[in-house]
């Protein structure tokens, strides 16, 4: 019994000391965001640039969390930083067109909204582009948020927590920290906001919807060994938002049923494919299978 039980000593302490190092990393990240003195709400340029900045310098602080905190053994010669932090040419196109395919099937409804909107016209106008691609708060929605929390959140704490706790159960932890993360949210709608009940419940509402499509990201980056897959899907999830159930509702008959089908079908389309199209072998992932 007492190898046995030091093993499980040995586990205990390996596991804490990755638990630990990712909510390091977390606060770091967090923390990083709040260094600069402004009287700025966090959608002035001003703040926006800063923080820029900030996610910019932890694109060098996290990955030294996975040269210090990870148990590089476990993946043996598999394992070269890069390689872990799912930068690699080989199933690089995959990672980019299933991983969004896959998220537009699940958004199949909300697409369908922007059509009938007339959203999707802007599209095919370089003009939106364009003006996007000056526009800051875009800029950090769409390209700087969803690369920097996936290259941190994903990237540099899976590879830290799966040689603990393995791949299925890192899965559902990690998603943890990302949800946290954003609670510090909290503070700016509380500044902004009378209604205090009305902050914490959209902080609540945000933990919970984050920390959900953690997991599908997490799924995503292991499954395919990319950092590109999670990558592309948050950027896409940004851009659609949280899907507009109420605006369904306002539609007559037979459009409405149309919609509430389709984000139906979107839903479970999305469900029996994920496996398939996020099997291991089409992007030549060997590292985290």
């Amino acid at each position: 019994m007492a190898p046995f039980a030091g093993l499980i000593t040995l586990l205990g302490s390996n596991c804490s000391k990755a638990v630990g190092s990712c909510l390091l990393l977390a606060c770091t990240y967090v923390g990083s965001l709040y260094i600069w003195r402004t009287k700025f709400h966090r959608d002035h340029p001003t703040t926006i640039k800063k923080r820029f900045v900030s996610v910019l310098i932890m694109g060098v602080v996290s990955p030294l969390f996975v040269v210090f905190c990870s148990e590089k053994t476990y993946f043996g010669e598999r394992g070269s930083l890069p390689t872990l932090l799912g930068f690699r040419w080989k199933g690089l196109l995959q990672a980019f067109v299933l991983p969004l395919g896959l998220t537009m099937v699940l958004f199949s409804g909300p697409l369908l909204l922007h059509y009938l909107d007339g959203v999707c016209g802007l599209y095919l106008k370089s003009r939106y582009w364009m003006s996007n691609l000056r526009n800051l708060i875009w800029l950090r929605n769409h390209i700087v948020a969803p690369f920097s929390e996936e290259f941190t959140f994903r990237a540099c704490m899976l590879p830290i927590l799966v040689p603990c706790f393995g791949a299925s159960l890192s899965i559902v932890i990690c998603p943890l920290f990302f949800g946290v993360a954003h609670l510090h949210h909290l503070r700016e709608r509380m500044e902004r906001s009378t209604n205090t009940t009305h902050a914490v419940f959209q902080s609540l509402f945000q933990f919970l919807y984050t920390s959900l499509f953690g997991v599908y990201s997490a799924y995503l980056f292991l499954r395919t060994g990319h950092f590109m897959a999670p990558f592309i899907a948050h950027a896409f999830c940004n851009h659609m938002g949280f899907p507009d159930f109420i605006e369904v509702l306002s539609y007559k008959q037979p459009v409405r049923t149309f919609l509430v089908i389709l984000f139906l079908l979107g839903f479970f389309g999305w469900l029996v494919l994920l496996e398939p199209l996020t099997k291991p072998a089409i992007f030549s992932n060997l590292v985290y299978v």
